[in-house]
């Protein structure tokens, strides 16, 4: 005999449904925001040759708005402003629901990435060459 009950749907569906105070409870829930210019792909060896000094091209053009991601889901545009000497967004466009659940864009395809290591930071090759083992056994 087991101690676990279950539900019929006819008594899942006869449950109430809050619609008024549960939403706002939902309103302390802290989510995290982050604001995105742009992306890019480049391989493991480019990417562990970046240092200061280095310049990656991004897929974005600088006229375009950036995306406002909340915990990763799109949902809003804008344009990047300065506020009392930190950044900030004005947002320009709400994203619809279709947009928030749909896959990420693909990375589209950038200029070729040539990353220019610091002349001060020397390249450590046993690491690049320890990375890229490593990523190929685990591919």
């Amino acid at each position: 005999m087991s101690d676990i009950t279950s539900l019929t749907p006819s008594a899942v569906d006869a449950a109430p449904i809050d619609t008024g105070d549960g939403l706002r409870r939902l309103a302390q829930v802290r989510v995290e925001l982050s604001v995105e210019i742009g992306r890019t792909s480049m391989s493991l060896g480019e990417a562990l040759a970046l240092g200061p000094g280095s310049v990656i091209a991004l897929d974005r053009m600088a006229d375009q708005p950036v995306d406002l991601l909340v915990n990763g889901k799109l949902v809003a545009r804008g344009e990047v402003v300065v506020i009392d000497s930190e950044y900030g967004l004005r947002v320009t466009e709400v994203v619809g629901a279709e947009a928030q659940t749909a896959e990420a864009p693909p990375v589209a395809a950038a200029p070729p990435v040539e990353a220019v290591p610091a002349q001060d930071a020397p390249i450590d090759q046993a690491a690049i060459d320890a990375a890229i083992a490593a990523a190929a056994a685990a591919a």
